[in-house]
């Protein structure tokens, strides 16, 4: 929450201290009247009335006239609201390199897992489409509202085998994009392009669409894993994938657990796909706070008593 006016709170609560100052300062000397008034003064405390009706009037008092305080400084929610013409093209490496167990039990099972929690992220009616890449890019599903038609053809992937065609696999997702709307593609590679188009060129022609990239480094760039049938080490090329969000007008971030993996695409989807909109909470505020002083008022006379 944000104040369009902080100073006006900062104000309103300065005055409300002063008068439950100054209302306690009353109560003290009324009730010391009273005692030096009176020759039974142990009978008022058996005639006293209870105060809980006074006590609970007063809280409300002072509750309804913080929210009306609170109105005046235009208080600001944010909320996110989902994208109603959301395309997302999910892009997999499923080369050898994924078969490193850097992150366990491997990138791939670690990448597969993401995926799933990605697509439950997103809004209904979403359209969101799958790519798989290694020596080339391969389409596994053209985008779709159907969630679990993508879920489904998540666990019909091949399993990682090949080089890293990156360029490719930004080309093939970005023809699948509509002209218009918010249009997406998610990354997620260890970057290290080995095979088929300039990504970097192609990052470049797809951000010129205006269409956002938004990459994920999976794994370590100094593991020391050796790809499992290679003599080769899984690396990771993190400037080569920081350039192509950049030119995507996208963010780079980076993963080195199952864990943190999942939260970096439920983070993606949510920042994405979701808007976020800010609106003024400044009348549903004081209108609370005023159904409070009403009710507040109601009860005092009711029971007759006023805080």
């Amino acid at each position: 929450m944000s104040f369009g006016h902080p100073a006006y709170l900062l104000i309103g609560a300065v005055l409300l201290a002063l008068v439950a100052w100054c209302y306690r300062i009353f109560q003290q000397r009324r009730s010391a009247r009273a005692l030096a008034y009176s020759s039974v003064a142990f009978a008022l405390d058996a005639l006293k009335p209870p105060r809980w009706p006074a006590i609970a009037l007063a809280t409300a008092f002072l509750l309804g006239t913080s929210a009306v305080l609170v109105a005046l400084a235009n208080p600001r929610l944010e909320t996110f609201l989902p994208s109603k013409d959301g395309t997302v093209m999910i892009c997999l490496d499923t080369s050898g390199s994924m078969r490193a167990m850097d992150i366990q039990p491997t990138r791939w099972v670690a990448m597969k897992a993401a995926a799933k929690t990605f697509i439950d992220a997103l809004p209904d009616g979403t359209h969101v489409g799958l790519l798989t890449f290694s020596s080339g890019a391969n389409l596994i599903a053209s985008p779709i509202t159907d969630a679990d038609a993508v879920r489904d053809a998540l666990d019909r992937i091949p399993e990682p085998d090949g080089a890293t065609a990156i360029g490719d696999a930004l080309t093939v997702a970005a023809q699948q994009m509509p002209k218009t709307g918010r249009r997406i593609i998610v990354l997620l590679t260890d970057g290290v392009n080995n095979r088929g188009a300039d990504p970097i060129a192609a990052s470049e022609a797809i951000g010129a669409k205006g269409i956002t990239i938004e990459t994920v480094g999976i794994g370590t760039a100094d593991s020391g894993e050796i790809i499992p049938g290679t003599n080769e080490e899984a690396g990771l090329d993190s400037d080569a994938l920081q350039t192509i969000a950049t030119n995507g007008h996208g963010e780079y971030v980076e993963a080195s657990s199952a864990g943190q993996l999942s939260d970096v695409f439920r983070s993606i989807a949510l920042n994405t796909v979701w808007k976020k909109r800010r609106f003024d909470a400044s009348f549903p505020v004081a209108f609370a706070g005023g159904v409070v002083l009403v009710l507040a008022f109601l009860g005092g006379l009711f029971t007759g008593r006023f805080p």
